[in-house]
């Protein structure tokens, strides 16, 4: 394993930034993976850990394929994750809306500039990503639609859904839709969680990505098959509402079947108890998406609904 710096610069409280890259055999610039952009992804970096002692075992036995170099860059935000705050700490500026950035910007631009630059010639791109919502999602793979994607290899990492989502506005200054545009395979890998640790969706993520990195030859790695993907359009997800604000008594959970006119929450008075509105599932399905917030606004998204296929 090697050790370098990625990028580094002098702050005026904090000293100097270091932002560190761990590389994994040498050769072509086969995978990079990179890990938490934001102060609240605990668990993105959670994974980011697992998978770097992994990386080193296989290191260890000889098992990175002669010729071929993997790049781990477990964070970019550790000063806003010591600070819990989820933005830069200094202007509330998010690196994963900075690309492809600018080497004399704002902080976030520079960082986001010089990962780019970094990055930008390996053959596969693999981000851990927290999910736009906050809350727990079915661990899954996501591709922006650039003309550049291929969702059979996003097939490979071998998670439960494969997700292909149209560009919005603010997509196009991601690390993946700039990834794709300097040419590399980029997928971002999703677990359940984001500011808790959830082992089992973490371990998940991780034997994804030793599963992908085995199946493209980059390692040698003895594991086993994972799911058939399912391959899913974002704009195919049914978004249930809430219509109250109030406490939020969730009766159903993730990845659980549903039938039309199900009973799936209740929107709770929080002053007096009472049961101010209550969530009926509008079709068949599988819930993808679950709200955890203690307490909701109207009009959240609180669950995100696999409307069956036959619908």
């Amino acid at each position: 394993m090697n050790k370098e710096v990625i990028f580094s610069m002098n702050t005026a409280f904090r000293g100097e930034y270091i932002i560190h890259g761990y590389s994994y055999g040498k050769g072509e610039k086969a995978a990079c993976i990179v890990g938490a952009m934001r102060g609240n992804e605990y668990q993105q970096l959670y994974i980011c850990s697992l998978l770097a002692k992994k990386l080193g075992e296989l290191e260890t036995q000889g098992d990175i394929a002669s010729g071929k170099e993997i790049l781990l860059i477990p964070t970019l935000n550790y000063g806003s994750m010591n600070a819990k705050k989820t933005k830069w700490i200094s202007d509330d500026s998010d690196i994963n809306r900075s690309f492809p950035g600018n080497p004399k910007g704002p902080a976030t631009s520079r960082i986001a500039a010089a990962l780019l630059n970094r990055v930008k010639n390996y053959s596969y791109g693999i981000q851990f990503a927290s999910f736009y919502l906050e809350g727990r999602s079915i661990p899954h793979v996501r591709m922006m639609v650039t003309g550049n994607e291929s969702t059979s290899l996003a097939n490979l990492f071998g998670m439960p859904y494969v997700i292909t989502g149209m560009n919005r506005a603010f997509d196009t200054v991601t690390l993946n839709y700039n990834w794709q545009k300097k040419g590399a395979q980029a997928f971002s890998v999703y677990s359940s969680t984001t500011d808790t640790i959830d082992d089992e969706s973490a371990h998940m993520a991780v034997s994804a990505v030793l599963r992908f990195l085995t199946r493209m030859g980059i390692i040698k790695y003895d594991c086993h098959g994972g799911f058939i993907s399912t391959t899913l359009k974002e704009s195919e997800l049914v978004s249930v509402k809430a219509d109250e604000a109030g406490f939020f008594r969730k009766l159903v959970g993730i990845n659980q079947e549903v039938k039309r006119g199900q009973l799936l929450a209740e929107i709770v008075n929080p002053v007096d108890g009472t049961v101010k509105a209550e969530i009926i599932a509008p079709t068949d399905g599988i819930t993808f998406f679950v709200q955890d917030a203690p307490m909701v606004f109207q009009n959240v998204v609180i669950y995100k609904i696999i409307r069956r296929m036959h619908q």
